[in-house]
């Protein structure tokens, strides 16, 4: 198969998943956004995509997601940000203060017992759990991190956070509804986030929005790119993220781009071949003669902070809506806001995850560096 071929084949898979989770009763239990991940996570791991299927994959992520992004805040309402500001910025300063603290724990026990360099692993984890995966990278060049380590690392973190975020698109929303506060009716918004069409529109207005929708979102992605590199301050990827997103949000106080009722759909379709795609890459391969103390590190570290999180939350009475969608754009960053924010039915919580996971993108490498360096030197 081409690359191409590839390419297309990735950004059509979510359809055939779409079909069974409106006809087969038990994908329509799952959802979309589940099936998708699971869908992708066995594909990754039967070994059946070959070599020459990487790059194409990487590119129908990059692709999926960049225009993905300004599709969904098209139709945010931003007047609504107000209202959740606060308990949103609130619950991000206690994610990372959580993995702060959970990773510098850890260091102290590992080394204890030994492990070389656990400074590098406290680093890693603060950046990567309060960014992304972008984070990672500028950390293991700044702290000079063996290749191997950081390879693991990242080839870890996949599993663990595939793990993690399964567990919340599926039974965290229940579970924190039992002892955190719902989120308040009044901060609500009508806005619908389903991927559903309006049957009593015509064929010919449905291609027409659709068009435009697309149209303004490849505006979007090609002004991001081209004025990413001008912004020396932060790496091109954290800007383009940053920038798609502040283009999006100004697109949205367009009446005619945010009333356009097929660019959520579509958006929400461009997230679900990106969620198949990411956990496509999971490679059992590379999993081989593993270091033990990195995936006992990631594991406490994602599942630790997640839970120190969640009872600073309760402390500070921040309903669990909020709690689940800055827990996600802390430790896996922006780009899986949206399909959270869908899975739990809450359109009012998009603009608050996205804004802070652009926070924590923003941050996370100052804070890795300074955490790893602070406790190299003790």
């Amino acid at each position: 198969m081409t690359e191409v071929g590839f390419i297309v084949a990735f950004l059509a898979a979510p359809a055939l998943i779409l079909w069974a989770a409106r006809f087969v009763p038990l994908a329509q239990r799952l959802g979309p956004i589940v099936l998708c991940y699971i869908g992708g996570l066995a594909l990754g791991l039967s070994g059946l995509l070959p070599e020459s299927a990487t790059a194409p994959r990487t590119t129908a992520t990059e692709v999926s997601l960049a225009l993905a992004l300004p599709l969904l805040l098209f139709s945010v309402d931003i007047r609504s940000w107000g209202r959740v500001a606060g308990r949103a910025m609130v619950s991000m300063l206690f994610a990372v203060i959580a993995v702060v603290a959970v990773a510098t724990a850890l260091f102290i026990v590992f080394s204890s017992r030994g492990v070389d360099q656990p400074e590098q692993l406290a680093g890693m984890a603060v950046g990567m759990y309060t960014g992304g995966i972008a984070n990672l990278g500028a950390i293991k060049l700044a702290l000079s991190i063996p290749d191997e380590r950081y390879l693991l690392f990242a080839t870890v973190d996949t599993v663990v956070g595939a793990v993690y975020l399964l567990f919340v698109l599926t039974t965290a929303p229940r579970l924190v509804s039992t002892f955190l506060t719902p989120f308040p009716k009044e901060a609500m918004i009508s806005q619908d986030i389903e991927d559903n069409t309006d049957a009593e529109k015509t064929r010919k207005n449905m291609i027409a929005g659709s068009l435009i929708g697309l149209l303004c979102a490849a505006v979007s992605v090609g002004l991001a790119v081209a004025l990413a590199p001008i912004f020396s301050f932060a790496s091109p990827d954290i800007m383009v993220i940053v920038l798609l997103t502040t283009f999006g949000l100004a697109a949205s106080l367009i009446p005619q781009v945010r009333d356009n009722r097929y660019a959520t759909p579509i958006g929400m379709y461009l997230i679900y071949a990106f969620s198949f795609c990411v956990a496509a890459a999971m490679d059992l391969t590379a999993l081989k003669d593993m270091d033990l103390s990195v995936l006992i590190f990631i594991v406490l570290a994602t599942f630790g902070s997640l839970t120190l999180h969640s009872l600073a939350c309760r402390l500070a009475k921040i309903d669990g809506d909020t709690f689940l969608i800055t827990s996600v754009a802390a430790l896996m960053s922006p780009a899986f806001v949206p399909m959270v924010a869908r899975s739990l039915g809450n359109p009012a919580i998009l603009i608050s995850g996205m804004t802070t996971g652009i926070l924590g993108f923003a941050i996370g490498n100052y804070l890795g560096i300074t955490i790893a360096l602070m406790l190299a030197a003790i």
